[in-house]
């Protein structure tokens, strides 16, 4: 079996048909400026939710937890798609297979990430509702194993076409979207990924009805109105992430099933515009959050203004010890010609009216002051 594991990008590209330009045209510097401000966008937003779970004692249960690995899956995209922004376009020639295979394998580790770190929130969610909990009763170090998992897993699926699932030995079932990806590959990914999807919809369908039918028989007893107020914001907020991730990656999980399956179908047409909304999905948690979430909102807004707050702070130290000072010169001042003042007039007498002169003066200072 002949492998070309020395043979350039190009040539796999041009068997595929997918072109490569030799020149920057203005729709892929449009592409990569416009992708290059999302990563950021999205880098910055997760790193904001990540800190907010952290400094916030409320946030301090499994789900959190989770909604935080979540969080840190998406940064690795945002870090994965900036790595495919500065590795595309004309840029993709210069590439060896080895290269190529770590920017397509950045971005299928941080999806099956979130995938299966959802997978887990539904899992979580399930269990706590149907013993009709707020929080899981799950230890951290069960937590921290079940996160160590999830990355485990990612990863050794991010390293499956490179350990030996792709096209190189067999160009006849190379992929036209990946065009060193094999074809079953991109099947198997698929699907195991559209699977996922649907069991986790069944999940929360479940869990609805579930909660539907005791809604009633909780409102009869107002000292759990609360309680189950909470539960329902939580599962909408939830429920809203997953529904999110299903929008966004569906139609290119979809497109890449039928690059798999049907060799004469135009996958390319659409391939850039679905690539965008799953770029999108990673910045769209951060918002749910703002929105769902009124402590994750307050939190932010501290960690947003801590900057402002401080300068603020330090500037209003400063500028109480200078008043503090000058007030403190101006009222020695006002006490010595106050007592040269009393030695030329010898007033015993004039004492108690000074006294009380220069009290008032002291107050008319501290007033002026203020």
């Amino acid at each position: 079996m002949v492998c070309y594991d020395n043979m350039s990008i190009d040539f796999f590209y041009n068997r595929s048909m997918k072109n490569i330009s030799e020149t920057w045209r203005p729709k892929d510097v449009v592409v990569v400026s416009l992708g290059l401000l999302v990563c950021f966008f999205v880098i910055f937003a997760n790193i904001l939710v990540m800190m907010a779970i952290f400094m916030n004692r409320r946030f301090h249960y499994p789900i959190y937890y989770l909604l935080g690995n979540l969080a840190a899956a998406d940064l690795f995209a945002g870090i994965s798609y900036m790595y495919l922004m500065f590795h595309t376009g004309p840029w993709t020639a210069r590439l060896n297979v080895h290269q190529w295979f770590v920017r397509q394998g950045l971005i299928d580790t941080s999806l099956t990430a979130s995938v299966i770190n959802l997978m887990a929130i539904a899992l979580e969610r399930h269990q706590t509702i149907f013993t009709m909990q707020l929080h899981s009763k799950m230890t951290n170090h069960r937590v921290v194993l079940l996160i160590i998992s999830i990355w485990v897993i990612a990863i050794v699926m991010g390293l499956v076409p490179t350990m030996g699932w792709n096209c190189v030995c067999n160009l006849d079932v190379c992929s036209t979207m990946a065009p060193l990806y094999s074809r079953s590959y991109l099947v198997f990914w698929a699907v195991l990924n559209l699977l996922i999807f649907t069991v986790m919809v069944a999940v929360y369908t479940r869990i609805f009805i579930y909660v539907r039918r005791k809604n009633h028989r909780m409102s009869q007893h107002t000292s759990q109105v609360k309680h189950k107020e909470t539960v329902v914001n939580l599962m909408k907020t939830v429920v809203l992430i997953l529904g999110c991730f299903v929008v966004c990656w569906t139609p290119g999980l979809v497109l890449l099933l039928l690059d798999g399956l049907c060799k004469s179908c135009n996958v390319l047409t659409y391939e850039k515009f679905f690539l965008v909304m799953a770029e999108c999905n990673s910045f769209m948690n951060p918002i749910i959050y703002s929105y769902r979430d009124k402590d994750m909102r307050e939190t932010f807004k501290r960690i947003l203004c801590y900057p402002c707050r401080s300068s603020q702070q330090t500037d209003d130290h400063s500028g109480v010890r200078f008043n503090t000072i000058e007030q403190e010169r101006k009222r020695r001042v006002l006490k010595d010609s106050w007592v040269a003042r009393r030695g030329r007039d010898g007033g015993g007498e004039r004492v108690n009216g000074g006294q009380v002169v220069l009290k008032d003066a002291e107050k008319m200072l501290e007033d002026s002051e203020s």
